[in-house]
C-alpha cells in the first residue's frame, strides 16, 4: 500500500472538496457526488483528514478532451478531465484502491513513458486504457 506521504511526493497540488467545488463552479455536494460515481478519485490526508483531489484531474474547460481542444470560454473556466472516467473505471473493476489508482496514475507507468495523468492530459486516452486493462 502506498504511503500519504507518497502520495504527496506523487501527485503534487492537492484540492479540497471546497477547491474544487469553486473552481467547476458547482457545489461541493455535486464534488463529493462526482466522488461516489467515480468520476474523480481523492482521499483522506492531512491532520485533521480532509478529503483531497489531485489538482491534476482538472483542466481548463476548453482542454476537457486534449485530443479536440474547444476554443477557451468564460463559461466553463475549469473541468474535469475528460477521460478521467473511464480510466477510473477501468482501475476500478480491477480491483484498484483509490490510493493504489492515484499511485498508478501518478507513478512512471514504464509502457507509456511517463505518468498515465500525463498521459490522459495530452490525449493519449485509449493507450492509458489499454495499459490499465493488460494489468488484470
Amino acid at each position: 500500500m502506498t504511503s500519504p506521504s507518497d502520495l504527496d511526493q506523487l501527485v503534487g497540488t492537492w484540492l479540497t472538496v471546497p477547491d474544487v467545488a469553486q473552481m467547476l463552479g458547482v457545489d461541493p455536494g455535486k464534488v463529493r457526488r462526482l466522488l461516489q460515481e467515480r468520476k474523480l478519485v481523492g482521499v483522506r490526508r492531512g491532520t485533521p483528514p480532509v478529503l483531497s483531489v489531485p489538482a491534476d484531474f482538472l483542466v481548463p474547460g476548453h482542454l476537457a478532451n486534449p485530443a479536440a481542444p474547444d476554443v477557451p470560454s468564460e463559461d466553463r473556466p475549469w473541468t474535469v478531465l475528460a477521460a478521467l472516467q473511464g480510466t477510473l473505471t477501468v482501475l476500478g473493476d480491477d480491483g484498484f484502491s483509490d490510493e493504489e489508482t492515484l499511485a498508478w496514475l501518478f507513478g512512471v507507468e514504464e509502457s507509456l513513458g511517463v505518468p498515465p495523468i500525463e498521459a490522459l492530459r495530452a490525449g493519449r486516452k485509449t493507450e492509458v486504457r489499454r495499459v490499465a486493462q493488460a494489468m488484470l
